[in-house]
């Protein structure tokens, strides 16, 4: 399960302060901040078939690492997020010739392959941002911090990315809100309850 706060930030010079910052400062644990290039590919069927039923296939590159990850079902209100998600190890040849195969071994992998039956992946849409990111310790709980600045591309346009995001490692619900609350007030920060996916199927639609 995913769960995470997600705010727009109106300006790069904004990101590089919040990065700095006294919470981060006060909260984070320095052996984890990292900054990471990431690419990632969103795929669907020809028909749309899992983006019409709240599914969410993608294959991304972290650093060195490469990830594909289900996603499905979920909301999201006032920039809280959650939604169900597997993440599986891959190789290089998911960007190209991507499978449902991948997410096999899992119930929810299965019911994947039961939808998509034998219809192939096609490249849908790409991200392509830098991640910078650090642990927080905060009250009872593990939160990922992470300020992505990049694009959203598709074959009808691009659109910028610069957000950060508060993702629940361990802990509960309610730290991680009001983590975000002290976030949002200190920099008048507005809740994005757009994914980056929902973006550029926005794009892709117009």
């Amino acid at each position: 399960m995913e769960q995470e706060m997600k705010y727009a930030i109106p300006s790069k010079e904004l990101s590089d302060l919040i990065w700095t910052n006294s919470i981060v400062e006060k909260y984070g644990d320095d052996s984890t901040r990292e900054s990471l290039v990431m690419k990632a590919v969103y795929f669907d069927t020809e028909d749309m078939l899992l983006s019409n039923n709240n599914m969410t296939v993608r294959v991304r590159v972290e650093g060195d690492r490469k990830f594909a990850t289900l996603k499905w079902g979920g909301c999201a209100a006032n920039g809280f997020h959650e939604r169900n998600e597997i993440n599986v190890p891959v190789s290089d040849e998911s960007f190209i010739n991507p499978s449902v195969d991948m997410f096999k071994g899992s119930e929810d992998g299965e019911i994947l392959r039961n939808l998509a039956k034998d219809k192939p992946l096609f490249n849908l849409l790409e991200t392509r941002f830098l991640r910078r990111r650090i642990r927080l310790r905060y009250a009872q709980s593990i939160v990922e911090l992470a300020i992505d600045s990049g694009s959203i591309i598709t074959d009808a346009g691009e659109e910028p990315i610069l957000e950060l995001e508060l993702e629940l490692y361990a802990g509960t619900i309610d730290d991680l809100k009001q983590l975000g609350a002290e976030f949002a007030k200190e920099y008048n920060l507005t809740p994005e309850n757009r994914s980056k996916f929902s973006r550029g199927l926005k794009l892709l639609k117009k």
